[in-house]
């Protein structure tokens, strides 16, 4: 007899709870060998090619293409080939191949399985996220549930659960030793969400009078929203602002190509001038953890840049940035502007920021009080560069004229700490020579 194993959607990437099927791989019936791609997502970070873990039959596919599912939901089922005897071969079945996503993680087969039986027919395909592989003659199996003490220590996790009809037994938790964590019960409510709408019947409403033009809110566009929304609600956030002379800045640039070699970008002296004053005011690249009550200040420098794209803002994050020089940070910078362009980023690439660095000033505007890139508890921001009558050495002259400002959150510094970073990074913009204590 074979064996039919269900295929949960992976965790995606960092945050991600849920994503979009944007084009089906295979077809119900087809042959589908281990690792072998079987569906293109779309998620709030990125494009990406889901492969199945198993090999074997195609018998049921949950979704069609354009629906939204949370990470957990039912993807596919895979009928495998009829086992030997023994349970050597019940263990290498389920095992599964280990490789799901690259770099995001994997689960072994999951312990929701069932056996086609002669004489009873498989489903086709199940419309909507939710199904069962099951006929009219016999009814999907009770999940077992373990006895023994539930793995929960929080007391806030098992009143979420409570309130909401939930049975922690029947979870896997993914904390330490199988704990399960908030997450676990808001994933497995969300899922639960997600099944009753696709299995409730579409009520005709009638469209009110002006209705206008409904945008939905998912893919960049939602992530965008709710991460936009959740910053406005939980930082404290500040701005400060400072006027800074760039003419040496530019002139310095401008020596630094005529040299030869690979070209040195605006934006990478501006990236280096920043982690030069993160090293000086570390408690801007920190983050706050309020269900601790701690401020987490970080080591390592992950400087993301804001870019807009055909499919909406997105920030790629420049790794280690305080350990790269300008030429190193240049091509990164150009590296990762290429990728956002063309929508190759990849969730990695898109996660994982500890400050932001927002040049505004390609939109032709002056100054902007941004919202922070939560978690993160500190953007700068660059206006254009422009020529504008300055007293520069006692003299008025003509000089090349920048507007910085610095969006932060109370809650980890006060102004004179936010004051000192900016003083400083308008300091090194006016005097590029200020670096050179810190090279």
């Amino acid at each position: 007899m074979a064996q039919v194993l269900e295929f949960r959607l992976p965790d995606l990437g960092e945050g991600l709870t849920e994503a979009e099927i944007v084009r089906w791989l295979v077809e119900v019936g087809d042959v589908v060998t281990v690792d072998q791609p079987v569906v293109e997502v779309e998620t709030a970070k990125a494009m990406v090619e889901v492969p199945c873990p198993y090999g074997g039959v195609v018998t049921a596919r949950y979704g069609e293409e354009g629906t939204e599912l949370p990470v957990g939901a039912p993807l596919i089922t895979v009928a495998v080939g009829a086992p030997a005897t023994g349970g050597d071969t019940e263990s290498r079945e389920t095992k599964g191949s280990g490789n799901v996503l690259v770099g995001y993680g994997t689960s072994e087969a999951p312990a929701r399985r069932r056996r086609v039986r002669p004489g009873h027919r498989v489903p086709a395909e199940a419309n909507g996220a939710a199904g069962t592989v099951a006929t009219a003659s016999t009814a999907p199996a009770a999940p077992e549930v373990a006895d023994g003490p539930v793995p929960v220590i929080s007391p806030l996790v098992r009143r979420l659960a409570r309130e909401n009809g939930l049975d922690l037994r029947e979870l896997t938790g993914s904390g330490p030793d199988g704990l399960i964590l908030r997450a676990d019960v808001e994933y497995a409510l969300r899922a639960a969400a997600t099944q009753v709408r696709a299995a409730a019947p579409a009520e005709p409403t009638a469209p009110p009078a002006s209705a206008g033009t409904r945008i939905p809110l998912k893919g960049v566009r939602g992530a965008v929203a709710d991460k936009l929304s959740r910053s406005r609600r939980e930082i404290p956030e500040a701005t400060c602002w400072v006027d800074a002379d760039a003419t040496e800045l530019m002139r310095a640039r401008t020596a630094m190509n005529a040299a030869g070699g690979p070209k040195i970008s605006l934006i990478a002296l501006l990236a280096r001038i920043c982690t030069a004053a993160l090293a000086r005011f570390p408690e801007l690249n920190s983050t706050v953890d309020m269900e601790a009550r701690e401020i987490v200040r970080l080591d390592r420098v992950h400087l993301g840049f804001a870019a807009q794209t055909e499919r909406g803002l997105v920030v790629p994050v420049v790794k280690d940035a305080h350990a790269r020089d300008a030429q190193s940070l240049s091509a990164e910078f150009a590296r990762l502007t290429e990728a956002a362009r063309t929508g190759t980023l990849t969730p990695v690439e898109l996660t994982g920021g500890t400050f932001t660095l927002n040049n505004y000033g390609v939109f032709g505007v002056d100054g902007s009080t941004p919202i922070i890139n939560h978690p993160e508890a500190a953007m700068l921001g660059v206006g254009r560069i422009v020529p504008k009558p300055w007293v520069h050495e006692g003299e008025l002259a003509v000089r090349q004229v920048v507007q910085l400002s610095l969006t932060f959150d109370h809650r980890v510094c006060d102004g004179g700490t936010a004051g000192g970073f900016l003083r400083y990074v308008a300091d090194c913009v006016e005097q590029p020579a200020v670096l050179l204590r810190t090279l």
